[in-house]
């Protein structure tokens, strides 16, 4: 007499039972072992767990496509942020159009968190995933492209044919961004850097670098400081730049909470915009309008970029294929305001 199937015993019981993750056991159970490079003997071990505990792995073995289970992943470096926040918004919106639900997480900017989070979203089974990497490693990501998992990065992607991103034109723009500095007469400028391995962070100082040189000017590292896309990292680099540099006249922060880092670090320090210290960020924010100076900004489009990666997720996911261009690059719109002024 054959054994009957305890549908009682989960997945996390049989992981447990092994000593390993849920994940690493769906993935031995899926027969992903070899594409995850999971032991041989882990994976038996996996597998005469399930059977000592009569757990079916049928919903394991099930393709994503057939399975529909109509859930989508999204990965974020920071959920506060406001520009990520906007993202997700407009994929959860696309998404729930097409009847699909949104598992949200927050990596923290750290990027073993985000391929754990990676792993915990492909055991909910979802369908497809967007990733806002942190933009450092990408070995997690480009194993998800080897498994047909459909699968879109947003803002922080990489120089790799095989992973689709779409991102903002960040050359472009924050080449004109240092051109209304210039212009304005200021020649002796702090840049406030992000995380400076990513390529938006890349992509801004090569545009900073282009529009020195369109007027002659020498590129200067000694003027660029931090090291995050974050509040506090801008207020510690402008802090440096204007008191190690008193020189300085004007500010380019590579994104919106840069800026208001720069805001108290200029404030603190006695420095007023836009009298003695103009200002521009990278990415507007509705704060920036209703400022006592009316920030500048390089704005991105966060809206498309969050639509268009939507619509690319749902496509592979309906045709079972990758796009056949694999980047997708969307303007950038300078906003002028109050807050850039010839130098004093």
């Amino acid at each position: 007499m054959s054994k009957s199937v305890n549908k009682s015993i989960t997945l996390k019981e049989v992981a447990a039972a092994a000593g390993v993750s849920v994940s690493t056991a769906s993935r031995a159970l899926s027969g992903k072992a070899e594409a995850y490079r999971i032991s041989s003997a882990t994976e038996q071990s996996v597998r005469k767990a399930a059977e000592k505990l009569q757990f079916s792995p049928s919903l394991l073995a099930r393709s994503l496509r057939s399975q529909q289970t109509k859930l989508l992943g999204v990965v974020l470096p920071n959920v506060a942020n406001p520009f990520f926040a906007a993202i997700a918004r407009e994929i959860t919106l696309s998404a729930e159009e097409e009847g699909y639900s949104v598992l949200l997480t927050d990596s923290q900017e750290n990027s073993e968190t985000e391929a754990r989070l990676v792993d915990q979203l492909q055991a909910r089974q979802i369908e497809g995933l967007v990733v806002c990497p942190v933009g450092i490693e990408n070995h997690h990501l480009k194993s998800l492209a080897k498994q047909k998992l459909p699968l879109v990065l947003v803002d922080r992607g990489f120089d790799d044919p095989a992973l689709v991103s779409v991102t903002s034109d960040h050359r472009a723009g924050a080449r004109e961004g240092m051109q209304q500095l210039l212009e304005a007469g200021h020649t002796t400028i702090g840049v406030l850097q992000g995380l400076p391995e990513t390529l938006p962070n890349r992509e801004r100082l090569a545009g900073v670098q282009a529009a020195l040189e369109d007027q002659g000017l020498k590129y200067d590292p000694s003027l660029i400081a931090g090291h995050n896309f974050d509040e506090a990292s801008g207020y510690a680099a402008a802090k440096i730049l204007l008191t190690e540099r008193p020189e300085i006249t004007a500010l380019f922060a590579f994104s919106n909470q840069n800026a208001l880092g720069a805001l108290r670090a200029a404030s603190e320090l006695g420095r007023t915009i836009p009298d003695d210290l103009s200002l521009i960020a990278f990415d507007d924010h509705p704060f920036a309008a209703y400022l006592a100076a009316p920030l500048s900004s390089v704005s991105q489009d966060v809206n498309q970029l969050g639509r268009v990666a939507a619509r690319l997720l749902l496509e592979q996911i309906r045709t079972g294929t990758p796009p056949e261009q694999k980047h997708y690059q969307i303007p950038v719109q300078l906003i002028q305001r109050a807050s850039i002024q010839p130098p004093a």
